[in-house]
């Protein structure tokens, strides 16, 4: 099956009619058809299928026990209404790269591991790359048997009901200790390559990042019979902070994202009693990153005492800043550098991605492939057929340099 035929058999999946984008969230039914399409994939190619303890989904040439394995991947979930590409395209493009080097006659010295990493956008609980934090230990079994969806839904019990045991959840370090390496393939989420006019680069590192939660109650009341001076509407602190994110951002040379938000009781007619927002917010080093979350926070507080409003701040995530290990950044340059027509770039992201979280215990790297938009966690996210093509050889290169003879 070539890429084109395994794009075209997944891209119907988890799509919404209306927004044209995909809603392929954790342990859902869209989730599920995802996790049928990658074994059906592993199955056609003659892999051996595992699905960890944490539901990630592994798919082996060569005995994993070996050790010293190379691994290629990424995720099947999505954002609400995000586009194609993103995690998907490195999922495709690992079993095409197998069949490039498999026409090539290449023999493979390592063991060669494709994976599907679950819930790494976070989407429906709230925390992103749940599958490869709970692998590496950097999130506990407890720690994920509180998260919850929007709908009040547990992760143990939307585990349970696709049929996965939420109890055997947690750190996986003899999983781990298999793999020499992980390299990851992406598309790129901005424009440098387009600008660059290069269709393939290299990344050197991973902004630090993180979600804080900010809570603002006041007092719930008629919209149309209670004066402004009576009122304790946490709206307008909510509105004002979300403002102050962008300015504190701008001074920091960072970003400050509030993308979510609830409100209670959500009325057209009622003053707010609680205005919940999450801030996103994303620095090229933790100084600056710590500089804009003071400022908003700072902002936020005396907004909620101006209008008699409490206000409850919590730090839900947080990734570090993540250099990719330079021993292996160095080879894959060395190993694509050896056609002498292809420039690889190195560039630094401010997303976030499985191959950050691994860093800490394994050997990582990552790929980025052209998006002439742009544009991320949108339907207009994109790359054209020749971009993709040339994603995979390089990937095909890579996995040849480090896993063949």
């Amino acid at each position: 099956m070539t890429f084109h035929d395994m794009w075209a058999e997944l891209l119907p999946v988890g799509r919404d009619s209306a927004s044209g984008g995909y809603r392929r969230f954790a342990w859902t039914e869209a989730d599920a058809d995802c996790r049928a399409w990658f074994a059906a994939q592993a199955e056609g190619r003659g892999l051996r299928l595992e699905t960890d303890r944490n539901g990630n989904q592994w798919a082996w040439l060569g005995d994993p026990a070996a050790g010293d394995a190379v691994v290629t991947g990424s995720h099947l979930d999505s954002v609400p209404d995000g586009g194609a590409f993103d995690g998907p395209l490195g999922v495709v493009s690992a079993f095409a790269a197998l069949d490039e080097l498999r026409g090539r006659g290449a023999r493979f010295t390592r063991p060669l591991g494709i994976v599907n990493f679950g819930d790494e956008e976070g989407a429906r609980f709230g925390l992103a790359c749940v599958g490869s934090r709970l692998t590496a230990g950097l999130l506990t079994r407890e720690q994920a048997h509180r998260l919850t969806d929007g709908d009040g839904i547990t992760l143990p019990r939307a585990m349970e009901a696709a049929g996965h045991d939420p109890d055997a959840l947690g750190p996986d370090p003899e999983r781990l200790a298999r793999i020499g390496a992980f390299v990851e393939l992406h598309i790129e989420q901005g424009r440098a390559l387009d600008l660059s006019g290069d269709r393939v680069g290299i990344a050197s590192a991973i902004w630090p990042h993180g979600r804080w939660r900010f809570d603002f109650a006041g007092e719930a009341n008629h919209a149309g019979t209670t004066r402004p001076t009576d009122r304790r509407d946490p709206m307008l602190p909510y509105a004002e902070t979300v403002l102050a994110a962008r300015r504190e951002a701008e001074l920091a040379g960072a970003v400050a994202t509030f993308g979510k938000i609830a409100v209670e009781p959500n009325g057209v007619n009622a003053i707010p009693s609680l205005v919940r927002g999450w801030l996103d917010s994303r620095a090229t080093d933790q100084a600056g990153l710590d500089a804009v979350v003071a400022g908003v926070e700072k902002a936020a507080r005396a907004y909620a005492d101006a209008h008699g409003v409490d206000l409850d701040v919590v730090r839900e995530s947080f990734t570090p800043v993540v250099e990719f290990d330079h021993a292996l950044r160095g080879e894959l340059a060395r190993i694509l550098g050896r056609d002498a027509g292809l420039r690889v770039p190195v560039l630094d992201t401010g997303a976030g991605h499985d191959a950050g979280i691994l860093s800490g215990r394994v050997p990582t790297a990552m790929l980025f492939v052209r998006n002439p938009t742009g544009v991320s966690h949108s339907p207009a996210e994109s790359a054209t057929e020749d971009d993709c093509a040339a994603g995979v050889l390089a990937l095909a290169d890579v996995l040849e340099g480090l896993a063949c003879t």
